[in-house]
């Protein structure tokens, strides 16, 4: 299969069930800079044999056409480094090889030195050079730690952060924490698409790379980059060469996995063959025909420190009032055997109010509540608890239109 790293490959299971094809991520670029297409001899022999159960990348289904071509982007490059007068700065995925291929090429043309700028993107462009996926001009391969020696129109950085990852280079440059001080005159390449979810990381990046002077070249402005998904029309290729029985869209969110299955039943699949599942859907398949057959429990699996898994959405979700509304705790002393409050409320908060005098206007309703809850025999300190919580979290509410963590305190003496 073609993608955007090398040697991406398809997988085709032959089960008792029946013939899966998992495209895996891919697209159909007809002059690849390595040469390998996607084989669809190979999908012909497979769709001849039948595919039962056909898993396709989603990720451009709703992206009408082909994506366009890697090599397209090489002119691009090239013409912005002859432009530039001072440092240039290109942010990609430290997997594209083949972009990264191409800002070598671009920077040999313009007699540049290139340093690479990040763990992830040092160590995978060591492999790739090792293992003949990359060529690297003679002589232009420079250590971060000589650059500054060399003239600034000679230089060209290849640094990891396309996404806005907050501990990736670019983010530490733009934040003005990385031993390469981007300043006025420098050029800023994002040679990559915004992943969903990523753009105010991204937006974040370019905002603060702009304020440091830095001039920001990114997709929205220049042909810069290019796709490594198939768009509708390389899918529907794939549906009319393997004609599969049922099929499975996967890799992208909802709306992508609901386009992918429209094109599908364009191709003429039956609908009810078309399975568009969500994270743990269980799925059976039987003589050729694949069905829903259930849902397993699963989400995100957090790491907090030095746990892994134990901490919880509902965790989550106390930090997040704890940052954005604050902490208010109530203590109160009772008697035991008469209900009359020995001491308190004594009320703190943290986050809430600079001046926790403007508790005073709560606190004898609070005594009020309490008294009035203590009368009842049965009444235990869990249930005094929630009236303290009640009473104070509706005034808070009422007055302040806010929703702080309320810790209620009641003990008996």
């Amino acid at each position: 299969m073609n993608h955007s790293i090398p040697d991406a490959m398809a997988v085709f299971m032959r089960t008792a069930g029946g013939t899966v094809l998992h495209t895996g991520d891919f697209k159909m670029d007809q002059l690849p800079l390595d040469g390998r297409i996607t084989d669809l001899r190979a999908f012909a022999r497979l769709g001849e044999e039948g595919v039962d159960l056909f898993v396709p990348d989603s990720t451009n289904a709703d992206v009408p056409g082909f994506t366009t071509a890697e090599k397209e982007i090489g002119p691009v490059l090239d013409a912005l480094f002859g432009k530039v007068k001072k440092r240039i700065i290109v942010a990609s995925f430290s997997s594209h090889i083949h972009r990264v291929q191409q800002v070598l090429d671009a920077a040999a043309n313009h007699n540049r030195k290139v340093a690479f700028v990040g763990r992830s993107m040092v160590r995978n462009m060591q492999i790739a050079e090792k293992l003949g996926y990359l060529h690297v001009p003679d002589g232009i391969l420079v250590d971060i730690k000589k650059v500054d020696d060399l003239p600034q129109d000679r230089v060209v950085l290849m640094s990891t952060g396309s996404q806005g990852e907050p501990m990736a280079a670019l983010s530490r440059m733009a934040n003005g924490d990385h031993q390469i001080q981007v300043g006025k005159g420098d050029t800023v390449i994002l040679a990559s698409s915004l992943i969903p979810g990523n753009e105010n990381a991204v937006f974040r990046v370019i905002n603060g790379l702009l304020k440091l002077g830095a001039d920001v070249i990114h997709k929205g402005m220049a042909k810069i980059h290019v796709s490594g998904h198939a768009a509708a029309g390389e899918l529907i290729y794939c549906y009319n060469i393997l004609r599969p029985k049922n099929v499975l869209p996967v890799h992208g969110e909802t709306r992508h996995l609901i386009a992918n299955g429209k094109l599908a039943i364009e191709t003429g699949i039956d609908p009810n063959r078309v399975l568009l599942g969500d994270d743990g859907s269980v799925i059976d398949m039987k003589d050729g025909i694949a069905r829903f057959v259930g849902q397993v429990e699963c989400g995100f699996v957090y790491v907090d420190g030095s746990t892994v898994g134990e901490i919880t959405d509902e965790d989550l979700k106390d930090r997040r009032t704890l940052a954005e509304e604050g902490f208010i705790s109530i203590i109160t002393v009772i008697n035991h055997q008469t209900g009359r409050i020995l001491s308190g409320p004594e009320i703190h908060a943290r986050g809430f109010a600079p001046d926790e005098n403007i508790f005073d206007e709560i606190k004898p309703k609070i005594i009020e509540a309490l008294e009035q809850a203590a009368q009842n025999k049965e009444h235990s300190p869990r249930q005094l608890q929630q009236v303290v919580r009640r009473v104070i979290g509706t005034w808070i509410n009422r007055k302040h239109r806010r929703r702080p963590m309320i810790v209620p305190i009641v003990l008996e003496a």
